[in-house]
């Protein structure tokens, strides 16, 4: 599939990007938000054929969902985000780009049926339940239950998936990944990974 190469200023770097939202939600993106480079080497990976329905689990502002969608528009990027003002900022950026194969559901992993989607991207939006700070918000209710629950859900949502299935984890403990995906690439410091499930 080819990548779209002209891209408006706000896709150049991460700093460009975040200008679409506002300054407390800017400061949240080193920690939360996927890195520009990042979402664009996730989507190549995701995007293996035309008319691919890509999820990104915990979408956040919907930066990566967004980044996707504009550089292969032959795909569609769907963003599950439990907050709703994070769910209504997502779709605020989307207006303000102008992306139209991007959509952004306001829900949680456990409404979520996986067979609905091809591919996944996932940047472990459940460790904030295992974290003593750093939260986005106090607004959401964080417990290891919540997270080992959470996992369960996706880890069977992904394992009842067909063979070639592709998933992108980014800073995961991959507690979430079924032992049929195979790591078929990684960054250097492995933070990012690549995941094909086994035939």
């Amino acid at each position: 599939m080819n990548e779209i190469t002209a891209s408006p200023t706000w896709y150049v770097n991460d700093a460009a990007f975040d200008w679409l939202y506002p300054q407390r939600i800017q400061q949240l993106s080193r920690r939360h938000w996927t890195p520009v480079e990042v979402a664009r080497k996730a989507a190549r990976f995701l995007s293996a054929g035309s008319g691919d329905r890509i999820l990104d689990v915990g979408s956040g502002v919907g930066k990566f969902c967004l980044i996707g969608a504009h550089h292969y528009p032959e795909s569609t990027f769907y963003g599950v985000e439990q907050r709703r003002e994070l769910h209504n900022f997502a779709r605020s950026a989307q207006r303000l780009t102008g992306v139209e194969n991007a959509q952004f559901i306001h829900g949680n992993v456990t409404q979520i049926d996986f067979d609905d989607f091809d591919h996944f991207y996932f940047y472990n939006a459940f460790f904030e339940n295992l974290a003593e700070d750093g939260h986005i918000d106090q607004d959401t209710e964080y417990s290891a239950s919540l997270y080992h629950y959470y996992c369960r859900q996706m880890f069977q949502g992904l394992a009842h998936k067909p063979g070639g299935t592709r998933v992108v984890t980014f800073h995961s403990l991959e507690d979430e990944m079924p032992p049929s995906y195979q790591l078929v690439d990684a960054s250097v410091d492995f933070l990012l990974k690549m995941w094909v499930k086994r035939s």
